[in-house]
């Protein structure tokens, strides 16, 4: 979810996307001591006279705010709903430059979360990404605050050591290596799209060496390959990124059409999705995306309409075959508990939650629920 071309708030500009999960880390951090002895039982069965669904569901443990038995609730709230969760984000620029080994740092803040999640057998999404979540134009804000770029390759080193680190540790069954990169292509200066591409690539190899058996991801922007966000407004597919990225074998897909242009869930394209592999064919997981419930910041919406996207959702991953489905985040944020400007930069994405930021269910969430059921492939 990155709109901004700077931190000072989304639609400002077309150079970088704003993520709902920017204020995740802290409190994931204390999700260290979630509640490993217990849990919601997980739902296994499904009936049978429903239509397959050929992809995973999921969430990540993005929480409302920074309560953290708020945020054990959420979590304990949509495990059984869900067959796979995603973690990661941006690298701990300021503790790798600090010296912290990258296996101390991913032992510390990670590996208990992803142990309980793969307790309720959930598959594992993780991402690493390399560049700012805040604006797609920029290296990551702790990193350029300590007087660095991706574009050196001792950063690169850092990064990669991080990936592997992760993929060691937590074994996933997902590994994202480079995010929305049409958009990094599109609003970055060339240089540090290349450094993206060398990281990603290296990455990769170095991940492989010692994992044969993760899949290795990267991302686009849907709205962008449409040619939804900024000139031209014209279809732009992903060749570009197929041929720069050329070592994935799952495709994700990022996609907040409520944003660009779309005014109902159903103006959205049958073909949306499955238009972007025609004639190259790969598998495909929706890594993020969603739909607002409300008006917020120019953007005219409700909950109906948000129940509505869902439904859309599952007959556009229905139709590309997708095998993943990620809606992130589950809940609402409470931008009260945000400091400036992060309150006002992610306002367009502080109710694409399935309930509310008092875990209050949405109409979305029954919608949700209802794809769930249906057995999967």
């Amino acid at each position: 979810m990155r709109r901004s071309t700077s931190q000072n708030g989304p639609g400002e500009g077309v150079g970088g996307r704003t993520r709902a999960r920017v204020h995740a880390h802290a409190v994931l951090g204390a999700l260290l001591m979630l509640v490993v002895t217990g849990g919601c039982a997980r739902k296994t069965t499904a009936p049978v006279a429903l239509t397959p669904r050929t992809y995973a569901m999921g969430f990540s443990p993005n929480p409302p705010s920074a309560d953290f038995a708020l945020a054990v609730r959420a979590i304990q709230t949509w495990t059984p709903r869900a067959d796979i969760a995603q973690m990661g984000g941006e690298p701990p620029w300021d503790s790798l430059l600090a010296g912290l080994r990258p296996d101390s740092l991913v032992i510390r803040n990670q590996l208990v979360l992803a142990q309980y999640f793969r307790a309720q057998n959930l598959k594992l999404f993780l991402v690493v990404d390399p560049l700012n979540g805040l604006d797609r134009a920029s290296d990551s804000d702790p990193l350029k605050a300590l007087g660095h770029s991706l574009t050196e390759p001792a950063m690169r080193a850092l990064a990669r050591a991080y990936a592997v680190a992760l993929d060691t540790l937590l074994r996933p069954d997902y590994l994202e290596l480079a995010v929305e990169t049409n958009l990094v292509r599109a609003y970055s200066p060339a240089p540090l799209y290349q450094a993206e591409i060398l990281f990603a690539d290296s990455a990769a190899a170095d991940v492989r060496a010692v994992d044969a058996t993760v899949k290795l991801v990267t991302s686009v922007q849907v709205d962008q390959a449409w040619g939804h966000i900024g000139p031209p407004a014209t279809y732009q597919g992903i060749d570009q990124d197929r041929i720069d990225f050329a070592f994935e074998q799952v495709l994700g897909l990022s996609s907040y059409p409520y944003l660009s242009g779309f005014a109902k869930p159903e103006d959205i394209p049958a073909d949306y999705y499955s238009k972007l592999v025609q004639g190259a064919p790969i598998p495909v997981i929706i890594t993020e995306g969603g739909w607002s419930s409300a008006s917020v910041a120019g953007i005219t919406s409700d909950p109906d309409k948000q129940r509505r996207y869902i439904v859309k959702q599952a007959a556009l991953c229905d139709r590309v075959g997708a095998i993943g489905w990620m809606q992130i985040p589950f809940t609402d944020i409470d931008l009260a508990s945000l400091p400036p400007p992060y309150n006002t930069s992610v306002a367009p994405f502080a109710y694409l939650g399935l309930v509310d930021a008092t875990l209050r269910a949405k109409p979305a969430l029954s919608a949700w629920d209802a794809v769930f059921a249906r057995p999967r492939q």
